[in-house]
């Protein structure tokens, strides 16, 4: 595959980043879009959260990928992403996270970046995946987040943490092409989630499932064991559980 023109659009205010960047994946738009702002008037989380930030205090972007069609799943896409923001702030600032799965990256359970991806099928197979990193001061929206600036003292800039998350992200999106790579993305993915090993509360719409996080699947679906029946999530909303509240067999 040769590499990845990373096309970046930068915005000092939008909607959000993700309904752009869907729209263009759907007219059609090649792999590497990158859609960066200031400030979004409307982001999104998981299960439709909002998520708002003061202006530039955040990385918040999103990025189109289009991995290979045997790639039927976009997990591994987005943990792709998850992983090279990950490896971003390692070299920048020293701040190592780790992953709630999905794709939250986490320092002592509370969040530093919250990670959104969606599938669109038409008129090519795609993934979009969101991003936002909490980096300065002000930048976490409730009590159970942190950013860079309180877990390193350092300010970084928006557009220096994408550049250098863009760069940890082509060996990454490389792997994809091949199932040799997707074990070894598979492989960075698990041992970076926090997850694994914990007891965890999966969320489904008006569904609720508690168990033990055992591992992730070769696409990257959460294995939760309860009453020694395993089941594979490709979504949900997880919450890690104290000890005593994991219902085991």
């Amino acid at each position: 595959m040769n590499p990845i023109v990373w096309r970046v659009e930068h915005f000092d205010e939008i909607n959000s980043t993700n309904t752009l960047v869907v729209a263009r994946a759907r007219e059609g738009a090649e792999e590497g879009l990158v859609a960066v702002a200031d400030f979004q008037t409307h982001g999104r989380g998981r299960l439709e959260r909002s998520w708002v930030a003061p202006p530039r205090t955040a990385l918040l972007c999103s990025v189109l990928l289009r991995p290979p069609t045997e790639v039927d799943e976009p997990q591994l896409g987005v943990a792709a992403i998850a992983l090279a923001a990950r490896a971003a702030l390692v070299r920048l600032c020293g701040v190592r996270p780790e992953l709630k799965w999905p794709n939250d990256l986490m320092v002592d359970d509370a969040k530093l970046a919250g990670v959104l991806g969606e599938y669109v099928s038409a008129p090519r197979a795609a993934v979009v995946v969101g991003i936002g990193v909490n980096l300065a001061a002000g930048a976490e929206h409730d009590s159970g987040a942190t950013s860079v600036w309180r877990e390193a003292g350092v300010n970084l800039e928006p557009l220096a943490v994408l550049d250098i998350m863009l760069e940890e992200l082509e060996p990454r999106r490389d792997q994809l092409n091949t199932t040799e790579g997707r074990e070894r993305l598979r492989d960075e993915y698990a041992q970076a989630l926090a997850t694994i090993g914990r007891g965890v509360r999966v969320r489904q719409f008006d569904t609720e499932v508690r168990g033990l996080a055992l591992g992730v699947d070769h696409r990257g679906r959460l294995l939760v064991e309860t009453a020694g029946v395993t089941t594979a999530f490709a979504s949900g909303d997880v919450v890690h559980l104290r000890h005593d509240e994991v219902d085991r067999p």
